[in-house]
């Protein structure tokens, strides 16, 4: 079953098909409260891939949700976000039925045409998260969530119009925008976490010149790095700047920068031989770098020690 290839949902009439749900009203676009979903496809576990996007608010969600490796700490909602083609894995106990609550929005890219939403909703970064970071919000917040839903739901249950796409895509814009306030509150609030993070990304630069993983694969990247930790280049980005005020690629840098001191002030080895040390496949790079980060090129550096 585990290696069995997702299923494809492409439409939202699908979905509410597959989840015995009644046609939705509006072919590209559908609010479901989670109480009318009782079970998963009516199996114990299911992977599957949705070709719309799905926001998610979920209250006491008892089945296994596969959706990143954070611990869902957090009393309160949950919400998720998921491109087309995401793929989620859902397991529940034989028999069981669900007994969550909750919010579900499905939007399909076709609603979005002619739209500035359609470009725009790209650089909300949540969804490109590659499934790994869930949004933990306050009552407060769910609240506010679960009105935007409501008002989205309304509007195209009245009689259509020519205003009623513009008048759910303002919507969906500022359910958007709040969600992008709660995930910079997470960031904040969930401090002994993002520490956690922040020590196991630093550990983990320390062990990639320890090993000299440099050696075999060249410097270390933001996208390994953020592998590493389960995270998307884009969450480990936003996580940095909000700790440190840096981005990956300075922490990175100011790792190398340390580790060529070292190198330059302790042994003998050329500034070639340092450079390819680093993971460097050319010279001329690392000087270079190095000379912008502390205004010495690498012999000047050195023969300050002397």
């Amino acid at each position: 079953m585990a290696n069995m290839q997702p299923l494809q949902i492409k439409t939202i009439a699908a979905y509410h098909q597959a989840m015995n749900l009644k046609k939705p009203e509006h072919p590209l676009i559908s609010v479901i409260d989670f109480a009318d979903i009782r079970t998963l496809l009516g199996v114990e576990s299911i992977s599957f891939t949705l070709d719309f996007y799905s926001i998610a608010l979920k209250r006491n969600f008892d089945a296994k949700m596969k959706y990143g490796q954070q611990v869902y700490d957090f009393d309160g909602g949950m919400m998720t976000f998921v491109s087309p083609g995401q793929v989620l894995r859902f397991e529940m106990e034989k028999d069981k039925e669900l007994n969550h609550s909750g919010w579900l929005l499905l939007v399909h890219p076709d609603f979005l045409w002619n739209t500035p939403l359609a470009s725009n909703i790209k650089k909300y970064e949540y969804f490109s998260y590659a499934v790994n970071e869930a949004l933990h919000l306050s009552e407060k917040e769910e609240t506010s969530v679960t009105n935007i839903m409501q008002i989205i739901e309304q509007e195209y249950h009245s009689n259509i119009d020519q205003f009623s796409q513009s008048l759910i895509i303002a919507q969906l814009e500022v359910l958007l925008t709040y969600a992008e306030r709660f995930y910079n509150r997470q960031f904040i609030t969930r401090k002994i976490t993002n520490h956690q993070t922040l020590t196991r990304f630093e550990s983990i630069l320390e062990e990639y010149f320890k090993d000299d993983t440099q050696l075999k694969n060249g410097l270390p990247t933001v996208a390994f790095l953020a592998g590493s930790l389960h995270l998307s280049p884009v969450y480990l980005s936003g996580l940095l700047k909000t700790l440190t005020g840096k981005s990956p690629q300075q922490h990175i840098h100011h790792h190398l920068i340390e580790k060529a001191k070292e190198e330059l002030s302790n042994t003998g080895l050329s500034v070639s031989e340092i450079a390819y040390q680093l993971g460097f496949e050319h010279s001329q790079s690392f000087s270079k770098l190095f000379k912008t980060k502390t205004n010495l090129s690498p012999l000047e550096f050195r023969q300050s020690f002397n």
